[in-house]
């Protein structure tokens, strides 16, 4: 069986997650001092773009165009900083394969508008190319000069889940031995009011941090990107090993998550008992976190939980936020207090990522320590 390991990460996202021209180096600090925010809609933290992109291109993309670059370029530089000299430098990875819910909503609302407006008529091309979900892959390959496999996963809630499956799968027949792997998502003006008229945002601003506190419907609009360089080779700078990826549709009961969980995690020669940290999706709404509760309470109703939505909002590639905080934690061996729900363990082994989206799209993440 080939191994799995992430050995660089790339994160841009509402908290101070992005460093100009680098990666972040985990520590028992890290997010020891979180961004709170009074609002109801998250935004990213914006790096200096010129540290990541030529300054004529900047001007033509879109905010997660920027966005994915600069995630995938923290992350190549992080992965490139932990590698021996004497070893290939991973300027090029085996394949690009992304996960996005809604792809370039910036683009597609300024081509729409524009086609409304003119009548169809004298269109410019520019926000239609780049209004489609590949963009950000496609625009990383450009800037990394790399013709390998490229590919984008648009499957709702499970569309980061999806390319990190992918990517294990090519793994896993020796098809490659290396992926950059991210899952990107934006926020727009026009989304957020369309969402709001549905009920899947709070009505009124909230303090972001007290998310779980807040019983009112309706969650915190997020967005973000996150890469991941994955490698089959372990390296003494790896964050942690992926074990596996499942993701299923709409359980009937609870107990068929239960039944799901059981059986994912005996693939792995595990039980509930052997994992150190439930890192859950919680996010605010009463309707969602129900859910939660009953898995939580029936499953593993003495393991340390820990939350993260309140600190990137909710979007359908959130759990790739949920993954670099994983990988941070088991390479510092820290659990912020700010995730923290219940006592945290001794030692992290284990993480265990569930998270649903709207109850339609269910997936669990499995890292461990190397």
């Amino acid at each position: 069986m080939i191994r799995v390991f992430i050995n660089g990460l790339g994160n841009v996202s509402p908290q101070e997650t992005a460093l100009s021209g680098g990666g972040v180096s985990p520590s028992p600090a890290f997010m020891d001092t979180p961004r709170c925010y009074e609002t109801n809609r998250m935004k990213c933290i914006d790096p200096d773009y010129k540290a990541f992109i030529p300054a004529e291109q900047i001007r033509r993309m879109s905010r997660i165009i920027k966005m994915g670059i600069a995630a995938a370029r923290l992350c190549m530089n992080d992965a490139a900083a932990g590698h021996d000299p004497a070893l290939q430098n991973p300027a090029n990875p085996d394949a690009i394969i992304t996960g996005t819910g809604l792809g370039c909503l910036e683009d597609t609302e300024k081509f729409l508008t524009s086609m409304i407006k003119n009548r169809e008529e004298f269109l410019t091309p520019t926000s239609f190319i780049q209004s489609t979900h590949n963009t950000v892959a496609g625009q990383i390959a450009l800037l990394l000069k790399c013709h390998n496999y490229n590919f984008t996963y648009v499957h709702r809630g499970i569309s980061f889940e999806s390319a990190l499956i992918d990517a294990m799968t090519q793994m896993q027949s020796g098809e490659i031995t290396s992926a950059l792997a991210g899952g990107t998502d934006e926020l727009t003006s026009g989304s957020f009011e369309i969402m709001s008229r549905l009920g899947y945002w709070k009505k009124k601003p909230i303090s972001t941090l007290g998310l779980l506190d807040d019983h009112q419907r309706g969650t915190i609009a997020g967005e973000g990107a996150s890469f991941f360089y994955l490698e089959n080779e372990q390296r003494d700078s790896s964050y942690a090993e992926l074990k596996g990826v499942t993701t299923f549709r709409k359980p009937a009961l609870n107990l068929e998550i239960s039944i799901r969980l059981h059986k994912f995690l005996a693939r792995h020669d595990l039980v509930a008992g052997n994992i150190d940290l439930v890192l859950a999706g919680l996010n605010g709404d009463p309707r969602s976190d129900r859910l939660y509760r009953d898995f939580l309470g029936s499953d593993f109703p003495n393991t340390p939980v820990a939350c993260f939505k309140h600190l990137c909002g909710d979007y359908s590639t959130a759990t790739a936020f949920a993954m670099w905080l994983a990988s941070m934690m088991l390479k510092s061996q820290t659990v912020p207090e700010v995730i923290r729900l219940n006592q945290p363990p001794d030692h992290l082994r284990y993480i265990l990522i569930y998270n649903h989206f709207r109850n339609n799209n269910h997936a669990f993440i499995l890292l461990s320590q190397i």
